[in-house]
């Protein structure tokens, strides 16, 4: 099989024949969608087969890329928000021991993680308050409750596919 050649830079260009260890569009697409999922740039380089330290070398070289990673974070950070909402408005499943032996299982709500998201969207909440009339509370709720059902849903479906 014949490798591609690629164009190099500097003072002279000249092409040059790609190499294994060469970023591809895939490599990038398989980088960003791993980074995208787990925000972890050492199991995204690992995912793409790429190295660690070529990955951050292409962020500070490639705008394009750079923009990209941006953008998987982000989705990543979203992501992560909206599964903590889900655990503060619906708590999490503890196991609680007893001393007779006997267990329980119950739902905890975390006030710390409450308070936390209050305080990252204060400013948010503050508006929000002042825009919202108390007739469009109950809808509100419900229109949130919804968004995360579905979104719950989309997971498991994805958690599914990926088993």
């Amino acid at each position: 099989m014949r490798r591609k050649l690629k164009l190099i830079g500097g003072k002279k260009p000249r092409m040059q024949r790609a190499q294994q260890r060469d970023w591809t569009k895939a490599k990038e697409a398989r980088f960003l969608s791993a980074l995208a999922d787990s925000c972890n740039v050492t199991l995204a380089a690992e995912e793409a087969g790429v190295s660690i330290s070529g990955a951050y070398k292409r962020r500070r070289e490639n705008a394009a890329f750079r923009a990209g990673w941006l953008e998987a974070l982000s989705v990543a950070y979203q992501r992560l928000e909206l599964v903590l909402l889900d655990r503060a408005f619906n708590g999490t499943e503890k196991l609680v021991k007893r001393r007779d032996g006997s267990e329980e299982r119950m739902l905890e709500y975390s006030n710390q993680l409450g308070l936390t998201l209050l305080k990252m969207h204060r400013d948010t909440a503050g508006a929000a308050a002042i825009e919202v009339r108390p007739e469009q509370v109950d809808e509100l709720r419900q229109r949130l409750f919804n968004k995360l059902r579905r979104l719950k849903a989309r997971d498991t479906i994805e958690q599914a596919e990926g088993a």
